[in-house]
Order: C-alpha cells, then structure tokens, then sequence
C-alpha cells in the first residue's frame, strides 16, 4: 500500500464516490478535488477525507490537490458540460498531466471506456476517451487505463437507463443494434481493480480491459435486469431503419441525466464493447471469489440503497 496521500477527483460522480470510500476503509490516506464540497455525498468516508476545493482545470488549484501525491485518480469527463465536451477534455487532460508531472506523482490512473473492434468506427464519446487515455498514455507520468464497458450499479448512468426501461417501459422498442454484445462489469469488481493498481508496485504504463465474466447483448441485460428486480421482463420489438440518433432521443424523454451522456451511452449500444485480454489479473489477481457474473452484479446493485 503507497503511504502518500492517493488523490481521487471526480468524487460527486459515481464511480469516485465508491472508490474513494473503498480507499478509505483499505487505509489510505485520501485527498479529493472538488469544485463544489456541499456536492459530496452525505456519508462517514467523507469526514476521513481531506477536500481541496477548486476547478481542476486550474494549475494553481492542481498544484495543491497533487502536492505529495503518490498516485493519482482521473475520473473526470466533460460530458454534461456541452456538445463541444471532447476539447474540453482534451485541455483537461493535458493541464492534469502536466500539473502532475510538476508535483512529482508517481502514477495516474483513468477509468475509460473498452474499445470495439479495429475495423469499427468509433463514436464520439469513445473516441475522447481513447484521446484522453492516449494523452495520459503519453506523458512523463506513468499512466494506467482502465477500460471497462457498462458498470452494473445503482446510480451509474448505464445501469439508471435500464432502470428506466425496466421500471416504465412496458415495450422497449429498439434498433436491431441491441443485440450488439456487450461486456459488462460490477460495480465490486471494478472497485477492486482500481484499488488493486492504486497499490501496485514498480512502474507500470499501458492500458487494460476489465470486464464480468459474461458477454451478453443489451437485450438480454434488460431481461436480466428485469428479473434481478422482481420485474415483469418488458417485451422488445426492434427496427432496422431505427438511428442511433433518433434512439437516443426517445431514451431523454424518460431517461435522468444530462441528453448527452444519454445519447453517448445510446451511440455505444450500436458497438461490440468485449474485452480482448484479462492481463490485469496477472498484476492485481481476480476479485474475491472470482469475477462477479451479471447475475450477481445485478442483484447486488438490487439490493444497494
């Protein structure tokens, strides 16, 4: 375990919320970048935690948040932010290598996004994450990317969208592109991931996939989800000539979120997103027990308030 503060931005997210209580329970002393602190979430890690207030894209705010930082959490997208969020990203990254590049941090880590096939066509969304991970990749600072598909928990912005089909959709009507396999991870074996490189010894840069156990469609993930629930499976009727863009406009009729996080999440239905290695086992081993099965990922985020 580092004994250097481990700093976690993107904190009033999802992801960043459980990792830094996660870091929290393992011991670790824990610093967070927070624009706003009123955000943070009403809970006991939050009092073990040392807050820098301020915008991470300041290099004056940076330089506080990353002083005798060993390894550092990049979770932060500019997704709700506009439609011009893949250059706001792009500076962001850039000032954040930098600034951590001053302060002498050991390793940054960014959670991305699992990529499809070479010979497939990359959305926008996942295209900026790619240009995030690659400007990481390429700094002085040993960067590790972890690139994960769908997170099955509650309050991830994927699994809010099933949520939202499941509990008041009778029929899901989709584009045939929903039967597009996806691999999915829980929300248990993620946080054991990024815990496991926060601790990793030695210098490390490269990226690697992480996903569940089970490669299914995002069909079969509502049904599943339905099911995990206690719901009635909703009845699916899919249509060639639906697009993505028309799609991910009905989806923001009912769906919580910002429209274009919605829309990005929609546009990467239309994609296979399959892990293609499990190399980060070799480093960090599997999760207790194992990786965690949709099943299982999904009766777990059930039964998390």
């Amino acid at each position: 375990m580092t004994t250097a503060p481990v700093l976690v931005t993107g904190v009033t997210g999802f992801v960043g919320a459980h990792l830094a209580e996660r870091l929290v329970d393992r011991g670790h002393q824990v610093r967070v970048l927070v624009r706003d602190p009123a955000r943070l979430p009403d809970a006991p890690w939050v009092s073990s935690v040392e807050v820098v207030q301020g915008d991470a894209g300041d290099p004056q705010v940076l330089a506080r948040a990353l002083a005798d930082v060993g390894v550092a959490h990049y979770l932060l997208h500019a997704m709700s932010d506009g439609d011009d969020y893949a250059a706001a990203d792009r500076v962001l990254a850039n000032t954040f290598a930098a600034a951590a590049a001053e302060a002498g941090v050991r390793r940054i880590v960014y959670l991305g996004g699992l990529l499809p096939p070479a010979d497939s066509e990359l959305t926008e969304h996942l295209a900026s994450r790619d240009e995030v991970a690659q400007i990481l990749l390429g700094g002085s600072v040993p960067a590790v990317v972890l690139r994960a598909g769908m997170v099955i928990g509650r309050g991830s912005a994927s699994f809010d969208l099933m949520e939202v089909a499941t509990r008041l959709l009778p029929v899901v009507v989709g584009p045939t592109w929903l039967k597009h396999r996806m691999q999915p991870v829980g929300l248990e074996d993620l946080l054991h991931y990024l815990v496991g490189v926060t601790d990793l010894e030695g210098e490390v840069r490269r990226s690697f996939d992480v996903g569940g156990p089970d490669v299914v469609t995002y069909r079969e993930l509502l049904q599943a989800h339905a099911r995990a629930a206690g719901r009635r499976v909703p009845s699916t009727l899919l249509f060639p000539v639906l697009l993505p863009h028309t799609f991910s406009l009905l989806v923001g009729t009912v769906a919580p979120g910002p429209s274009s996080l919605n829309a990005a999440l929609v546009h990467s239905l239309a994609l296979d997103m399959v892990c293609t290695e499990r190399d980060l086992d070799d480093l960090v081993g599997p999760p207790p027990g194992g990786p965690t099965t949709v099943e299982a990922a999904l009766h777990q985020a059930a039964q998390r308030p």
